[in-house]
């Protein structure tokens, strides 16, 4: 890891305008509750206006937005790109990976390339954790950075889009008992999640993951521990399966496929422990049969696709904030 990419504590200056107004989006830690729900009040906007207004909306007419993706993600990157199309942006794609970054261009060089392209706004997704933020900070002050994801450390529009989804089919977050199930360790959407539904008020929030899975001082973020996933799952209103990403399946720290599905699989069967309404969420894309049954990624209780078509709404929310804060007023 390059020692100017190591997230320390983010001020919150360094994320809101004087005024209290996004800037950046780069972790939803120390974010208040009100700017969360003011996200979700956007995106609820984009998500009931019709389709022809949705795809006219012209907040970002005239702006140039640049996905900068250093590591692949085709999923997320399409979702950004066509919600800030929607927004009536001009949207570049660069793969850094074939760029000159890859030629011994240091990182600042390439920012300050893409600076002169007249570039307003930097969508950044790497494999060193506090990238975004080391960017945001050495940019020009005009570029706003939406961090798409960097390392173990945060995927903060995932959590957004998984809060707007809980919220639309059950809510108040106070009554509500969370589960966010699965490799908590090197889970970005776990932090930004956990981070989220704490300042949102969860009435209480669990992870459930073996021991070999759960990072050193989970517990000083304020949520309950579980490494037995039935006993984990009992009286749940919601349930958040993380992605098992099978290039760790041969370390130490986990088991195989096999074994990992009959410890901590999601089953109808095992779901019955939950409340009789509680739904399945999935930050994507499934491993069927590895951390979810295709039953439960499919049935009643699952929201998946939902999630999915809420991540273009909560994307333009972001993206339109930031670009009325940027002009001075709201957008």
């Amino acid at each position: 890891m390059h020692p100017h990419f190591k997230p320390g504590p983010l001020p919150l200056s360094m994320q809101l305008t004087p005024e209290g107004k996004l800037k950046h989006f780069l972790s939803t830690e120390g974010l208040p509750h009100l700017l969360l729900h003011d996200i979700m009040d956007r995106a609820e906007q984009f998500v009931t206006l019709p389709a022809k207004q949705q795809k006219k909306a012209p907040f970002l007419r005239g702006k140039t937005v640049m996905n900068l993706f250093f590591e692949n993600s085709t999923r997320t990157r399409v979702t950004f790109e066509i919600a800030a199309q929607r927004l009536g942006a001009d949207v570049t794609n660069l793969d850094i990976r074939t760029s000159s970054a890859t030629k011994g261009e240091t990182l600042l060089d390439t920012v300050r390339n893409l600076e002169a392209m007249n570039a307003d706004m930097f969508v950044v997704r790497h494999e060193h954790a506090g990238t975004a933020q080391f960017i945001a900070r050495y940019c020009a002050p005009h570029i706003s950075v939406l961090n798409a994801g960097d390392g173990r450390h945060a995927h903060p529009t995932q959590a957004m889009l998984d809060m707007f989804t809980i919220r639309q089919k059950k809510g108040d977050f106070a009554p509500l008992k969370v589960a966010i199930v699965g490799d908590i360790l090197h889970s970005r959407v776990a932090r930004s999640q956990i981070h989220a539904l704490t300042s949102l008020g969860t009435g209480e929030v669990r992870v459930i993951a073996p021991k070999t899975l759960v990072p050193a001082g989970l517990d000083k973020m304020g949520v309950n521990i579980f490494n037995n996933l039935d006993e984990g799952l009992k009286d749940l209103d919601v349930v958040i399966a993380l992605r098992q990403q099978r290039e760790r399946m041969d370390s130490a720290l986990l088991p195989s496929e096999q074994e990992f599905f009959k410890l901590y699989g999601l089953t109808d069967k095992r779901l019955e422990a939950t409340k009789p309404d509680a739904i399945v969420m999935h930050p994507g894309p499934i491993n069927r049969g590895v951390e979810i049954d295709s039953r439960v990624a499919d049935g009643s209780r699952s929201v998946i696709m939902e999630q999915v078509t809420n991540g273009i709404a909560v994307r333009m929310a972001v993206m339109s904030m930031i670009m009325g804060s940027m002009a001075g007023g709201a957008a």
